[in-house]
C-alpha cells in the first residue's frame, strides 16, 4: 500500500499497527485536491467527511461516489482493488480508515452475521455503503483530527478512538438505554451545534449574534464556541462567511443576477461592503471574477 501521488495539502497517514491505518486529510486551500493512493482488495475502507465535500473516483473515472459533509462511506470489495482516486474539494476534511479484511473479521470474529457483508452467503460480495454520521461518531471523528497528546501515549489514543470510531459505526441500536450511554452529554452537544451551523446558514442575511444563538440552542456561550470550532474547523463567524462567499460565487457563476442582487442576499446592504468582503476571500472583486471565469 504506497502513496503514489498526493497534491499539496495537509495529508497525514498514521499506521496504528500492522494492516491498519487512519488517513487524515485536509484541504483548506481554495483549489481541490487530488489523492491517489494504492489500496488493494485485502483491505476494507472507512471514509467519514467532517467538513465539505469530496468525490471518489473509480474504475479511471468512469464511475464515481461524491460524500458530502456528515456523511461516510464504507468499500469492501474482495474481488477488485479499490485504489484511492480522490478529488477533495477546498475547504474540506477528510478523515479514513483503512485496514485488512483479516483484521477486520478478527474484530467480529463472533459476531460475523451482526455485519451484513460478513455473513457467509455475502462475504465474497462487494459492499459499498453510504450513511449519515451520527453525533457520538462526530464526537470521536473530532477528537481524532484534534488532538494534543504526549508522543508516548499519542499511538495507544489513536488506537482507542478508532476502534470506538468502528464500534459506533456498527452500533445499529435504536432504543439503547439511554442512561447508560456514555455519550449522550456530547451527543446532544453535536445535534446542538449542528443546529447553530443551520440556524446560521438559514439566516445568513441577517444572523442572530452568538449570544442569541447559545440561548437558541440551548448551549452556553464557551460550548457554543469551542464545541464549533471543533467540529467545523472555524469559529461561527469565519464559518459563516466562508459559507457566505461561496453561495455569492456561485449566484454570480449563474449569470442571473447583478452584484447589488447577490450582495443583499448574503446580508450586505451596501455594493462596497461585499465587494471588499469578496476580495478579502477570492482575492480579487466579483466583476473581475467573472471576467476571468468565462
Amino acid at each position: 500500500m504506497n502513496v503514489k501521488n498526493i497534491a499539496s495539502g495537509s495529508y497525514d497517514e498514521i499506521l496504528v499497527e500492522d494492516g491498519f491505518y487512519i488517513l487524515k486529510i485536509q484541504n483548506d486551500t481554495r483549489e481541490p485536491k487530488l489523492i491517489e493512493r494504492d489500496i488493494d482488495s485485502t483491505y476494507i475502507q472507512f471514509h467519514f467527511c467532517l467538513k465539505g465535500k469530496s468525490k471518489f473516483n473509480f474504475n479511471e473515472g468512469n464511475y464515481y461516489l461524491e460524500v458530502n459533509e456528515e456523511n461516510s462511506l464504507l468499500l469492501y470489495n474482495t474481488q477488485k482493488d479499490l485504489p484511492l482516486d480522490l478529488v477533495v474539494s477546498p475547504g474540506s476534511w477528510l478523515l479514513s480508515v483503512v485496514m485488512t479484511i483479516r483484521k477486520f473479521h478478527s474484530l467480529f470474529s463472533n459476531e460475523a452475521d451482526y455485519i451484513p457483508f460478513l455473513s457467509d452467503e455475502n462475504k465474497e460480495k462487494k459492499y459499498y455503503s453510504q450513511e449519515m454520521v451520527s453525533p457520538a461518531t462526530a464526537v470521536v471523528l473530532s477528537q481524532l483530527m484534534n488532538y494534543n497528546l504526549h508522543p508516548s501515549i499519542k499511538k495507544l489514543y489513536l488506537k482507542g478512538k478508532v476502534y470506538e470510531l468502528i464500534s459506533l459505526y456498527f452500533n445499529k441500536t435504536e432504543d439503547a438505554d439511554l442512561e447508560q450511554c456514555p455519550y449522550l452529554a456530547d451527543e446532544d452537544n453535536v445535534r446542538r451545534i449542528r443546529m447553530a451551523k443551520e440556524i446560521m446558514i438559514s439566516r445568513m442575511a441577517e444572523p442572530p449574534t452568538l449570544a442569541e444563538l447559545s440561548q437558541e440552542v440551548g448551549l452556553s456561550l464557551k460550548k457554543l464556541k469551542e464545541g464549533f470550532k471543533q467540529i467545523y474547523g472555524d469559529s461561527v463567524f469565519g464559518f459563516l462567511f466562508d459559507y457566505k462567499m461561496d453561495y455569492a460565487r456561485k449566484m454570480l457563476e449563474t449569470g442571473k443576477h447583478n452584484v447589488n442582487e447577490v450582495g443583499l442576499k448574503v446580508g450586505y446592504s451596501t455594493a462596497s461592503h461585499f465587494i471588499a468582503s469578496f476580495k478579502k476571500k477570492f482575492g480579487t472583486t466579483p466583476k473581475k471574477y467573472l471576467t476571468s471565469n468565462v
